[in-house]
């Protein structure tokens, strides 16, 4: 005889919240309203017979259990899910409209594609990598992955990273100001900065006590890889983030000053909730927060 299993989609349900962070969020991702996804997951915690989350002030903290049982049944959960995938492949293209920042795009998805198609080779994505993504979705494009202080609330979004603001100039305009800084030095100074972070800027100067620097001029660009090539160039001091000069990879550029600055700034993975019932962005999505992007 086949052993009792616990509800599949409580399983999955936990699943989700467990890697979402958040009930909310689960919730969006399974189309089920907040109470529908807390009655999937006390059927769970009244199968194993032991709470599985810590609930304070709306938040759900995993138990001692919950851990275990999520480090038990997350592989198999994904392994089962792949399987499936694979044997109901038509064989048909499956095409995903994603819209894509350049930077990140050749930082950090382009590298890790190639694991994507290797899983759902008949996978494709055609690539929009121009601004103001958020207001193509559900239009020209399914998801995107975008820079944000936070997106728009009806949109499911994911939080992929957390930032550092970061000075980066040419290795010799770096040791010309030195290790301090220098309110007279940097006043002569051009800054280069993003147009999808103008508030990296006055963050920067905020936390270095710098917020009366006047600099000789603030160039702006729509690309974070010609803003790097200027830095790299010695035109200017670029404000970006910790992420993007480490994965640069530029034995030409240095970071001014070592001081932490936070960014108000993120990527976040967003589509309409609705976009997440079809399969190539569901595949997309799914594959994105298990490679860690």
């Amino acid at each position: 005889m086949i052993r009792r299993l616990p509800p599949l989609r409580s399983l999955e349900a936990f699943i989700r919240v467990v890697r979402a962070g958040s009930a909310k969020t689960a919730a969006a991702e399974l189309a089920l309203s907040p109470s529908a996804l807390s009655r999937r997951l006390a059927a769970l915690e009244e199968f194993v017979g032991k709470p599985l989350f810590e609930r304070k002030h709306q938040a759900l903290k995993l138990t001692e259990d919950g851990q275990t049982l999520y480090d038990a049944v997350a592989p198999l959960i994904d392994e089962m899910a792949d399987r499936i995938d694979r044997m109901i492949d038509t064989g048909k293209v499956m095409r995903l409209r994603l819209g894509v920042l350049p930077l990140f795009g050749s930082q950090r998805l382009f590298p890790r594609l190639g694991e994507l198609r290797k899983l759902h080779p008949q996978l494709h994505i055609d690539i929009d990598s121009s601004t103001a993504a958020e207001t193509k979705l559900g239009d020209t494009i399914d998801a995107a992955i975008i820079l944000s202080e936070g997106p728009d609330a009806a949109l499911h979004a994911v939080r992929l990273d957390h930032n550092r603001v970061y000075a980066i100039a040419s290795k010799q305009l770096a040791e010309e100001l030195g290790n301090r800084p220098d309110m007279a030095k940097l006043a002569k100074q051009t800054f280069l900065v993003h147009n999808d972070l103008p508030a990296s800027f006055e963050a920067w100067k905020r936390t270095l006590h710098l917020e009366a620097l006047e600099p000789a001029a603030i160039d702006h660009f729509d690309s974070g890889q010609l803003i790097l090539e200027a830095a790299a160039q010695g035109l200017g001091i670029a404000i970006m983030h910790d992420d993007h000069f480490s994965r640069s990879h530029d034995p030409r550029l240095a970071r001014v000053y070592d001081i932490e600055v936070d960014s108000p700034y993120s990527y976040w993975f967003v589509c309409r909730p609705r976009a997440l019932q079809s399969r190539p962005v569901r595949l997309f999505h799914d594959w994105m927060l298990k490679a860690g992007l």
